[in-house]
């Protein structure tokens, strides 16, 4: 599938490496790398934050995957996305920031070119024109083939993409939200932009922090994770257990898990390219692989979507 108006063509199942080097180390964090991309995956999310609350602190996914990278020899046969702006010791979106952003992630990687470069969160501290500038510095630099925004809302990123315009300004490629079945407030004017600009949407908690795989049930057991107890505030309710029950019904109707049917649901709505999901194990990412395949039928996607609204 080709990422919106990018030359870069990407799997329906988006890799997500938030857990690689935090609830996860380098060996096992290796094994779901090597079953994804087995399965034909070939599109990774990161960034410099994730792993910082492991034991070796910021930028571990990155240099987990960098040494993944290296040891396979596969850089050429895959997407990677990192991220930018978030971290506590450099936060921001100034060019300074973004400059060295990228040459740290390039460092971590073991890279010389990130295919995409996302602002992970919008900075109203600085111009959009410092920051879509030194984007496109890194683009006519080689270092990163394109910008893209997560956590902007409609009026910054329309904004954003307005300025993108002008001379010497990169402009913005795709969209990463925080959207799923129970999580829709994309589907109003993000959604609406993402389509009239031709951005791709690459949902982020796809899976709802966990909920929508299936394992937090009613009457189940506890579940043992770092997110549960947020899991339980937002999602354990009638609500929530409504958008299982319909999940597993069509789940059953085409012999797959809840979780591939949930990430499905968010490959058929307009504008989505490819949700990001973890995994911790060969065996839980086997649970989300169909969903590169499954085609939701017109009436399963209009249940789902009645049951989460």
């Amino acid at each position: 599938m080709r990422l919106g108006k990018t030359d870069l063509n990407v799997s329906r199942l988006c890799l997500g490496g938030n857990v690689f080097g935090w609830t996860i180390e380098e060996q096992a964090s290796f094994a779901v790398l090597d079953a994804y991309v087995q399965a034909g995956g070939n599109f990774i999310d990161t960034a410099d934050i994730y792993g910082r609350r492991g034991p070796n602190g910021l930028g571990e996914s990155e240099r987990i995957i960098g040494r993944w990278l290296a040891a396979r020899g596969n850089r050429e046969q895959l997407v990677i996305a990192t991220k930018v702006g978030m971290a506590p010791d450099a936060p921001g979106l100034s060019a300074e920031q973004v400059t060295q952003g990228a040459e740290d992630a390039l460092s971590r990687l073991g890279i010389d070119r990130i295919d995409l470069f996302y602002a992970h969160q919008d900075d109203a501290h600085t111009p959009l024109e410092e920051t879509l500038g030194a984007f496109q510095a890194l683009i006519d630099g080689g270092k990163i083939g394109y910008a893209a925004a997560s956590n902007y809302n409609a009026a910054r990123l329309a904004e954003a993409l307005r300025v993108g315009e002008g001379h010497g300004m990169a402009s913005y490629v795709a969209l990463q939200p925080h959207y799923n079945l129970l999580e829709r407030d994309y589907e109003g004017e993000l959604a609406r932009l993402c389509d009239q600009a031709g951005l791709a949407c690459v949902p982020y908690f796809g899976l709802a922090r966990g909920f929508l795989t299936g394992k937090y049930r009613r009457d189940g057991p506890p579940v043992d994770s770092p997110r549960a107890e947020g899991v339980r505030e937002l999602y354990c309710n009638e609500r929530g257990f409504a958008v299982l029950d319909a999940l597993d019904d069509i789940a059953a109707a085409h012999h797959t898990t809840v979780a591939a049917v949930s990430l499905a649901w968010l490959v058929a709505q307009p504008t989505v390219a490819a949700p990001i999901a973890s995994a911790t194990s060969p065996e839980q990412l086997a649970g989300l692989l169909h969903s590169m395949t499954l085609e939701l039928s017109r009436e399963e996607i209009e249940r789902l979507s009645a049951a989460g609204a």
